[in-house]
């Protein structure tokens, strides 16, 4: 037992080593040394509301909630613009440049949204489960939520992405956090391929979960435009743009002095993003990325299969899946 392990919750092991001073020397499908996976959150009309849930969201453009006895007219219109308005200039940026992304998707909120499911028929974006409701950890104000109830929240966002999209989802990430349960319950499902609740790495990686090797495609909360809502925040979508550049220029330099492949995750959401202003900020750096040598926009599920097939479990060299088996 090692020191992370003493006296630990329930729940994941923490790592604090990962790959350490030598990660896997690899290129990405097509000799690729950065895989830029743009992750559209589409999360309007799965967030908590007066009249489904009893309480207000608090993700709009303020970060104060009112009391549940006012409905929050103000959250409401705005998430409604994500839907009606956002999420169409955000397609329309992917059908102009003709990359692939990832839409992790609240399954509630695409239900409310059928145009979008059948966009998304017609294309080949991957959806990634972001809950049935956009949930966390907490099954309403101040409640835990239970296994149990995770459990139905899983299954229910399954069946009902499979009837709107088409596509059984493969990959899981939930609002914000992760519960204790939550990994366990989707290797137990036995239909994903992999969670991206993590954001402690910039290269996928296994873990163990029921006693057997369960894949992690980190995500990120820095490449994101949360940051527009979260201190430090970005004053200008040039901002936003800067650090994206910044970030990809950097790791270019690094995979070109032999540090080998990694991956980008940016993370947009329609309400924020799919603002006109900010929508440039992502613009700019599509048109930046496809301008680089040695870059390439990949779909999450299809890094998920790469890596697990590049780099499986055991394999000599590579981390155990274990921490403990260290």
């Amino acid at each position: 037992m090692n020191d992370s392990q003493a006296g630990s919750p329930a729940g994941p092991e923490r790592d604090f080593v990962g790959y350490g001073p030598e990660p896997p020397v690899f290129r990405w499908p097509g000799d690729a040394l950065i895989a830029i996976n743009l992750v559209i959150n589409y999360e309007e009309g799965g967030e908590y509301s007066l009249g489904d849930d009893g309480v207000n969201d608090t993700w709009g453009e303020y970060s104060f909630q009112y009391g549940p006895e006012i409905r929050d007219l103000g959250n409401e219109t705005h998430m409604e613009y994500g839907s009606r308005v956002g999420i169409w200039r955000l397609c329309r940026l992917l059908d102009r440049y003709g990359i692939t992304s990832t839409f992790n998707a609240c399954a509630l909120a695409l239900e409310r949204n059928p145009p979008l499911c059948a966009w998304l028929r017609d294309r080949e974006h991957d959806v990634m489960g972001h809950g049935y409701h956009w949930y966390g950890p907490d099954a309403g104000p101040g409640t835990a939520m239970t296994r149990e109830q995770e459990q139905t929240e899983i299954r229910l966002a399954v069946d009902s992405i499979q009837r709107t999209t088409g596509q059984r989802i493969r990959g899981w990430m939930v609002r914000s956090f992760p519960t204790v349960h939550t990994r366990e319950l989707l290797a137990e499902d036995g239909g994903f391929r992999y969670d991206s609740d993590a954001n402690n790495d910039e290269l996928p990686y296994f873990v163990t979960t029921l006693g057997r090797p369960f894949l992690v495609v980190p995500y990120t909360k820095v490449h994101n435009d949360v940051r527009y809502l979260i201190a430090p925040t970005y004053a200008s979508p040039r901002h936003f743009f800067e650090s994206l550049r910044l970030s990809l220029d950097y790791l270019l330099e690094e995979s070109r002095t032999g540090l080998g492949g990694r991956l980008m995750s940016v993370g947009v959401h329609s309400r924020w993003s799919g603002q006109p202003g900010r929508a440039s900020a992502l613009r700019d750096f599509i048109e930046y990325a496809l301008g680089q040598p040695d870059v390439a926009f990949m779909r999450r599920i299809d890094i998920a299969e790469f890596w697990a097939a590049a780099f499986p479990p055991g394999q000599p060299g590579r981390p155990p899946a274990d921490p403990a088996a260290r």
